[in-house]
């Protein structure tokens, strides 16, 4: 492990490398949304959007988590902390950022804020988080009526269409936490008005209990009362905390309870509800708060007159004073000081701190520039982590003081029914924190990669948790996210592991293999499952699933097609074929220290070996995936009768064979003799497998090198990949040829289907209209395509291909890696005018702005103008990664 005189954070980090150590107790798990989420979700009819909307969010209690701006918590989601804005004219406090539903905006759901994660710490000891707050009303109302009257065709309405930020009429809050201790939490707010005018500001951090006494499975109830002109917070589990500021705000007190006579008129539960401070700041009406006691908690300030470029702030402690009663543990912090005299002290020491941290993170040759995007990079990531409470089988089950579940919940098709086993109440890294406050698997596994490089025991943690028992089915399926867990995710798991293996092993010295056996044998059963699964007649060609592109096709991929068609498709045999190479380097290196593993190692290499030959030769009909004359691999279509034809859609299906390469180093084989028998047995006795073999030479390095795509094949996919007309964007790899500009239509079985290149937003309404594979440039994919290139450059350092196609420039496959990686990380760095390519259009030019950098979902195959989700820093997180390490190198 790291050695505590490596620095502060670093020793923090080795003291407390599990989710139950006492650094990792505090941290920003509290969901930006959660309304509008699956598991809050008890309709008959599984519209989660409207069954908890945006406007009962304030007036009404959560079942399974919380939701917050700036927000921290214990891992367990018992006590909150984040703060609440009021600028004198929105109709409601500022609690949680706004957005629209799926249904409500025309490209899905999509939030209407602007903030950043400035900072972060892998142990949380250091946090930063800016929000821009407009000074005159919210336009709730405008930006869902401007957004429903917009079709696909148009761009979306934001926040700054409306004018509401105009002339910098808005106030940043910048959020800053800092920890003495464990449990010993320091919070300033500083505001700032940028706007020209003078202006006043409620500010109002609170502090609130979760609501688990309210549904009839545990009534103990925590409390909060004014003490010595603090706030004393008990709770059972975590002992008493003061909650205490060195300034003379008003507090006020209410319960986190639902609103039952302002939202249905029945009965109450208690006489000031959640909303009571809303009602108290915005409202002037005080009879819902309470001046002594309550389940939470505001400290009201009312900043008067800030003046223009003005900073006001408030500073706040909540410190741990005791044991939880009847019991200790290990998160009490005897050493929390509670007052204020070493305040600005621990402030300025865990920012150092924080700067020592990655500075030995981020290489010293990285400019400036690219140190903050890397480092704004691991922030994101970091905020991201959230906390994830779902049940499902309590959630079917209902709960015993709520109303009976409706019996559609319960059907053949409800929702999950399928995985009642799983129960998570974990901090999970999610994809974004507003518009996918859940986990999907496949982000996840590309998150751990950037993580490693700055937590490795958390990415070795998440990558373990998708494979535990109750999360991982029965049957070997991984659950994909929670509006269908049934749903099929590419199968990047193995790849991630070994990433992460790799990473934690050169940044913490020593070799995790018990960690790598552990997930290892979880997942041969995930791979047991695609297998029984997903190869309808054992022609190791493979079909049917989300498959993680959404509507890259001409149609939904994901669902049956009739009259007992099927569709084997290019991408789907070749995600197997990665994970059949993904899974026998970690066989390999199991095996080098532990013979037993021999065999696994023997059966996945012959397997990759049939499903290379699957896609070479003829498919299951007599009709290959590969197509010679246009170079390219497409998608078929496999009637009844067993009659077949070819897709011809030029996409990413059609690259994915790429990324199935592995490259074995002889040293390593050598000490296999098992697998080099295998391989000399299927030279003598199976050429047809052999041949899928590609022997390099590499001055006395004599490698065997697996690749799913033989090398001329190779050659004309890379010519195809690297056209400037095609794939080449100027900031990545394009999900679908540019040659589309003008859609083409397919005929299948007499019906038309037509798919265009959309550079940006969808046109289409597949998967809800919110995501696009049909031109955007997409990291995750992008990624792999360089992981791959950098294995083939490593394999034959000789090779050239033309780059760009039609250039006449001969380059090697590691200059037109460096090249692809340069294009990518070019969409945050700042052009001459200051402005970074990959920011969204929405985003006004400035020096307010351009310092920040934004991390988008996707990003335009034209322009790399960012899209989609705003706070991607999941997978787009993987720009850190490009920085500090530059492309993957085989071990």
């Amino acid at each position: 492990m790291t050695s505590p005189a490596a620095g502060s954070e670093q020793a923090r980090i080795a003291s407390s490398p599990h989710a139950g150590d006492p650094w990792r107790l505090w941290g920003p798990y509290v969901s930006a949304r959660q309304w509008g989420t699956v598991r809050e979700d008890y309709s008959a009819d599984g519209n989660a959007w409207d069954y908890l909307p945006f406007d009962q969010a304030h007036r009404r209690a959560y079942r399974w988590g919380e939701d917050g701006m700036a927000a921290v918590c214990d891992r367990f989601g018992f006590l909150n902390l984040g703060i609440a804005l009021w600028n004198g004219k929105d109709d409601r406090l500022k609690e949680r950022l706004f957005g629209l539903t799926n249904a409500q905006g025309n490209h899905g759901e999509d939030v209407k804020e602007v903030w950043w994660p400035t900072d972060a710490t892998p142990t949380h000891s250091y946090a930063g988080w800016l929000y821009r707050y407009p000074q005159e009303p919210f336009p709730y109302d405008e930006l869902v009526a401007a957004n429903a009257a917009r079709g696909k065709q148009d761009p979306e309405f934001e926040l700054t269409d409306t004018g509401v930020l105009d002339d910098d009429r808005f106030f940043d809050v910048a959020v800053t936490y800092a920890k003495a201790g464990p449990t010993d939490l320091l919070l300033q707010v500083d505001v700032t008005n940028h706007g020209p005018d003078t202006h006043d500001l409620h500010l109002i951090p609170q502090a609130w209990f979760r609501n688990i006494w309210a549904f009839g499975r545990d009534d103990r109830t925590p409390t909060m009362r004014l003490a010595d002109g603090a706030v004393e917070l008990q709770h059972d589990w975590l002992g008493t905390y003061r909650l205490e500021t060195d300034s003379d705000p008003r507090i006020v007190f209410c319960d986190n309870e639902t609103d039952n006579v302002g939202l249905w008129g029945a009965e109450p539960r208690t006489d000031c509800p959640k909303n009571g401070i809303d009602r108290a700041v915005v409202h002037g009406d005080e009879s819902a708060t309470r001046a002594d006691h309550g389940t939470k908690v505001g400290f009201w300030w009312q900043l008067d007159d800030i003046a223009p470029g003005e900073t006001r702030t408030v500073r706040l402690r909540m410190s741990a004073v005791a044991e939880g009663p009847g019991r200790e543990h290990a998160f009490f912090d005897t050493a929390a000081s509670g007052g204020f005299a070493d305040f600005e002290h621990v402030l300025q020491q865990r920012a150092d701190e924080a700067d020592e941290f990655y500075r030995g993170v981020i290489p010293a040759t990285a400019s400036e520039e690219d140190t903050l995007i890397a480092r704004r990079a691991f922030a994101g990531l970091l905020w991201g982590k959230q906390l994830y409470r779902y049940g499902v089988d309590e959630w079917l089950e209902g709960d015993p003081a709520g109303p009976p579940p409706p019996a559609q919940r319960r059907r053949p098709g409800g929702r999950n029914i399928g995985w009642s086993h799983l129960d998570l109440a974990d901090v999970i890294s999610m994809p974004d924190e507003w518009e996918y406050p859940w986990f999907a698997s496949w982000d996840l596994a590309f998150h751990t990669v950037p993580l490693a490089l700055i937590d490795p025991a958390f990415a070795r943690d998440q990558i373990e948790l998708m494979v535990r028992e109750w999360a991982q089915h029965p049957n070997g399926q991984l659950p994909a996210y929670e509006w269908n867990f049934d749903d099929v995710n590419p199968p990047v798991h193995a790849w991630a592991a070994w990433q992460v293996y790799s990473l934690a092993k050169d940044v913490e010295g020593e070799a995790d293999r018990e960690f790598l056996a552990r997930v290892y044998s979880k997942l041969l059963m995930n791979f047991s499952w695609w297998v029984n699964r997903k190869d309808a007649d054992d022609s190791y060609l493979f079909e049917g699933g989300f498959l993680g592109m959404d509507n890259i096709g001409p149609f939904d991929r994901s669902k049956p097609l009739p009259d007992g068609m099927r569709l084997e498709q290019s991408d789907a045999t070749s995600w197997m074929a990665f994970y059949a190479l993904s899974m026998l380097r970690i066989g390999v290196e199991l095996a080098r220290h532990d013979r037993s593993w021999s065999g696994s190692v023997r059966t996945f290499f012959e397997y990759f070996l049939r499903l290379a030959r699957a896609m070479t030769n003829f498919g299951s009909t007599g009709i290959s995936l590969w197509d010679e004359n246009d170079g390219f691999y497409y998608d078929a279509i496999v009637r009844a009768d067993g009659s077949s034809e070819r897709l011809p859609v030029r996409s990413l299906v059609g690259l994915m064979p790429l990324v199935a390469v592995e490259s074995v180093h002889p040293v390593v084989a050598r000490q296999l003799p098992d697998l080099l028998s295998e391989v000399h047995w299927l030279e003598r006795r199976d050429t047809g497998l052999a041949d899928v073999l590609a022997h390099h030479q590499q001055h006395d390095d004599n490698r065997i090198t697996m690749a799913l795509v033989p090398a001329e094949r190779r050659a004309r996919l890379l010519a195809r990949m690297l056209d400037e007309r095609e794939f080449l964007a100027p900031h990545g790899i394009r999900s679908l040829s540019a040659a589309y500009r003008t859609p083409l239509t397919v005929d299948v079985d007499g019906a038309d289907f037509s798919v265009g290149y959309t550079p940006a937003e969808s046109d289409s309404a597949l998967f809800g209209g919110n995501s696009n594979w049909r031109g955007p440039v997409w990291f995750p994919i992008n990624f792999l395509l360089l992981d791959a290139l950098a294995t083939y450059a490593e394999a034959d350092p000789d090779e050239r291909v033309e780059h760009p196609t039609g250039s006449g420039q001969q380059r090697t496959l590691a200059a037109v890696t460096a090249d692809l990686m340069d294009r990518m990380v070019g969409l945050f760095r700042a052009d001459a005018s200051g402005r970074r390519p990959g920011t969204p259009r929405w985003y006004p030019s400035g020096p307010l702005w351009d310092e920040h950098p934004t991390f988008s979902e996707y990003f335009d195959g034209d322009d790399g103008s960012g899209l989609g989700a705003t706070h991607q820093t999941g997978w787009t997180a993987l720009v850190a990664y490009l920085i500090c390490r530059g492309t993957a190198e085989t071990p």
